[in-house]
């Protein structure tokens, strides 16, 4: 940029017999309009990549859970086992009174 500047300023300045050897940039201002354009555009370019990252977790948390219940479909107490489990997950304590159906199937192995 200040070889850009350089080479501007010798076009005016040398119809005058004067050379710039040296241009240094030292300080830059924008309109405050454009920094409120250029944040807002920073900020709607966050918040697109972060739906796209949302969006993929969402994909990644499909096909993980897709291959589990299709693992817990094979076993019927594996499925029974994991509802207990969420169960237990979701009480945390003991101040939780929770009702929950139990396979009939179960029931009648038991007593035959």
């Amino acid at each position: 940029m200040n070889k850009q500047i350089l080479i501007q300023m010798n076009k005016f300045t040398n119809r005058w017999g004067i050379q710039v050897l040296r241009v240094d940039i030292k300080d830059i201002r924008l309109p405050i309009q454009l920094q409120k354009a250029m944040a807002a555009e920073a900020e709607s370019s966050r918040l697109a990549n972060a739906k796209i990252i949302v969006a993929k977790a969402e994909i990644e948390s499909t096909v993980s859970l897709q291959k589990a219940s299709a693992i817990l479909a094979e076993n019927p107490f594996c499925m029974q086992l994991r509802y207990l489990q969420s169960l237990q997950m979701i009480s945390g304590d003991n101040s939780h009174t929770i009702v929950f159906p139990f396979p009939t199937e179960l029931i009648k192995k038991l007593f035959k």
